[in-house]
């Protein structure tokens, strides 16, 4: 159909088939829906609005996601960076500080690991870093200071919840790689089951940045603790240690540390 035709569209058939592209691809950007409808991008906000009302969907900056449960059950990208953002600042200026000039740093995809990257850019005493990474949004973060840190992208197959990059592909060039340092994302991580993820295809990608790591340092606020999660990743003893927040259970970091695991929890 053509954008004239689209335009002309009842409001209300409008809304059901921006709600449909939505549901289809779980997370859509404004300017997308705008082009896709031939809208502007105020009528666009206007229709997400009147959607969120009705919680049809999820607003979220740039655009809008279906709700949990709608055929979803991983929080997008978008809506996992507004949650606890100032705790995974200070937990990625806290990684970060662990990173020396010369090192090869794995940096995983996710919110918190994206504030490792923004952590690293404000680092101006680093130099000849390397950073591999299966995160676009931490790609780009880094793009401002590359020349003193050198950055290079997995590649793979693009996962468009996350912005990451997943098998096929995604661990072929971890295979033949040994870094000094490893920075692991996960959506859970137990006493008992260790570290866990939702989702199945990343859950790999990070076993494999596991392996591929001198130095293993999973980066988590306080949520994640004592959650367990289908993918499992690694067990505890493969961990080094664990950067969280001070939103961590208190007794959920006291069995941490009693299990043997190194648990560094920033204020």
């Amino acid at each position: 159909m053509l954008n004239d035709e689209i335009e002309q569209l009842p409001v209300t058939l409008r809304r059901e088939r921006m709600l449909q592209v939505i549901s289809e691809r779980q997370f859509v950007r404004v300017a997308d829906l705008s082009d896709t409808f031939g809208i502007s991008d105020v009528t666009v906000r206007a229709d997400l609005a009147a959607l969120e009302t009705s919680h049809a969907v999820r607003r979220v900056r740039g655009g809008a996601i279906a709700p949990l449960g709608a055929g979803r059950t991983e929080p997008s990208y978008e809506e996992s960076s507004v949650e606890l953002s100032g705790e995974k600042q200070r937990i990625g200026e806290a990684a970060a500080a662990m990173v020396s000039s010369g090192m090869s740093v794995l940096l995983d995809v996710g919110t918190t690991t994206t504030a490792i990257a923004r952590a690293l850019v404000a680092r101006t005493d680093l130099e000849q870093v390397v950073v591999i990474t299966n995160g676009l949004t931490v790609a780009l973060e880094l793009e401002d200071a590359v020349g003193r840190i050198t950055v290079v992208v997995t590649g793979g197959t693009l996962r468009r919840l996350q912005h990451s990059l997943v098998n096929p592909m995604a661990t072929v060039l971890l295979d033949r790689l040994h870094a000094d340092l490893g920075f692991i994302g996960c959506n859970g991580i137990d006493v008992e089951h260790g570290v866990t993820n939702l989702n199945l295809p990343e859950a790999e990608v990070k076993a494999r940045m596991i392996a591929a790591a001198q130095r293993v340092v999973v980066t988590a606020d306080g949520s994640k603790l004592g959650q367990v999660h289908l993918g499992r990743v690694a067990g505890l003893d493969e961990v080094d240690t664990l950067v969280t927040g001070p939103s961590a259970p208190v007794q959920e970091v006291v069995r941490l540390r009693r299990a043997g695991l190194d648990v560094l929890q920033v204020e």
